[in-house]
C-alpha cells in the first residue's frame, strides 16, 4: 500500500465483511505485517471504530455493528440512491462486481436501522453484462484523456500489431458498453475505440492540443456512428410506409428510431429511419403484413430492388 491512511481506509472496507479476519489474511492483502495490522487496528478504535479482537490460534478482528461508527455524510435519499447503484454495479460494464460488494456491505453498515430495512427491501434482478471492462483500461484511458497525452494501445486479440497511437477525446457509456472516441494518428482520422478490446502501454506519449469533434459533443458523434451518418444523430436513410396494423401494435417496436400515427381505417403511417434504404424495408417486413411505401423516391427503388433479389433469391442455382 502506498500510505497509512490508503491502507486504513482499506483495511475498514475489509473488515465489513465477513466480520471475522484472521490477522495474517488481513496482513496478506494489506501487504504488510501483522505488527502494523495491529497498529491500524489502534488507529481505527481511536477513530470511534469498535473494532473487537478475536481470540483462538490464528487471532483476529470483527468489525462491530452499531450506531457508534462515524455517520455517513448523506441524507436518506442519497443513501438508497448509492446503496441501489452499488448493487446495479455489474451492469455498468466495468469489471468492480468486487469492490462494489464491499462498498455496498460499508454503506450499509453505517446505515441507521430504519434505513437498512428500506436499503434492504429492494431487490431486482439485473440483465448482466457478459462484457467486462477493466477497472485499470478506464483509469489509465480516463488519466490520458484527462491529462491530454497520447495513449498507446493494442487493440482486440492480436498483440502483434503495431500498438494503436491515439489522441483520446472522451470516453462515453452507451447501451452497457464503453466506447473511447479518439483521433487515430495513424489513420489520420477519428476512430472509435471499445474499452473491453483496449490493452493500454504505458506510460504515455506526449501532451497534445485537443482537436474539435465534427459533431456537436462525444455522445452526438458516437450516435451518429452508429446510426452510419457523419455528424448527427440522425439516420441517413428517413423514409414514410404505411403498414396493416393498428398504431399500439406497431409502436412499441418502433421505439426511438421513428414516429406512429394512427389512420382511420385502422392502419399506422410510419416514419422510419435506418442506415440504408433495403434496411428501411427489412424493419418494416418484420411485421409480416401488408405496407405501402410512402415516400421518398429512393425507397420506392430500394423496394424494387429487394424485389427482383428476393425473385432471384428463389431460383436454383
Amino acid at each position: 500500500m502506498t500510505g497509512s491512511s490508503s491502507r486504513m481506509l482499506t483495511l475498514l472496507s475489509l473488515l465489513q465483511t465477513p466480520r471475522d479476519w484472521p490477522g495474517h489474511v488481513l496482513a496478506d492483502r494489506l501487504e504488510v505485517t501483522p505488527r502494523t495490522v495491529r497498529r491500524d487496528v489502534e488507529r481505527l478504535r481511536e477513530l470511534g471504530y469498535r473494532i473487537s479482537a478475536i481470540k483462538g490460534p490464528d487471532g483476529g478482528y470483527r468489525l462491530a455493528a452499531g450506531s457508534e461508527l462515524p455517520p455517513l455524510l448523506f441524507d436518506d435519499d442519497q443513501a438508497v440512491a448509492i446503496a441501489v447503484a452499488l448493487q446495479n454495479a455489474s451492469s455498468s460494464g466495468i469489471d468492480i462486481a468486487e469492490g462494489a460488494a464491499r462498498a455496498l456491505a460499508t454503506v450499509r453498515h453505517v446505515m441507521p436501522s430504519r434505513l437498512r430495512h428500506r436499503v434492504d427491501g429492494i431487490r431486482f434482478s439485473e440483465a448482466g453484462n457478459e462484457t467486462r471492462v477493466d477497472a485499470a483500461v478506464l483509469e489509465a484511458t480516463s488519466a490520458a484523456v484527462r491529462e491530454r497525452t497520447v495513449l498507446r494501445f493494442d487493440y482486440g486479440a492480436d498483440h502483434d500489431r503495431p500498438a494503436r497511437r491515439t489522441e483520446p477525446h472522451e470516453i462515453v457509456a452507451r447501451e452497457n458498453r464503453w466506447y473511447l472516441l479518439a483521433w487515430d494518428l495513424d489513420a489520420d482520422d477519428w476512430r472509435v475505440f471499445r474499452l473491453d478490446r483496449m490493452h493500454p502501454r504505458i506510460p504515455t506519449g506526449p501532451s497534445f492540443t485537443p482537436r474539435p469533434l465534427p459533431a456537436e459533443d462525444a455522445r452526438t458523434y458516437l450516435a451518429a456512428r452508429v446510426k452510419g451518418s457523419a455528424t448527427e444523430d440522425r439516420w441517413p436513410c428517413v423514409g414514410e410506409v404505411v403498414i396493416d396494423l393498428p398504431a399500439q401494435e406497431v409502436a412499441r417496436w418502433i421505439g426511438a428510431d421513428g414516429t406512429v400515427e394512427a389512420r382511420d381505417d385502422g392502419s399506422t403511417l410510419v416514419t422510419l429511419g435506418s442506415w440504408s434504404w433495403v434496411g428501411l424495408l427489412a424493419s418494416v417486413m418484420r411485421f409480416d403484413v401488408p405496407f405501402a411505401v410512402v415516400a421518398p423516391d429512393e425507397l420506392r427503388a430500394a423496394s424494387q430492388l429487394l424485389t427482383a433479389r428476393l425473385a432471384a433469391a428463389t431460383t436454383t442455382r
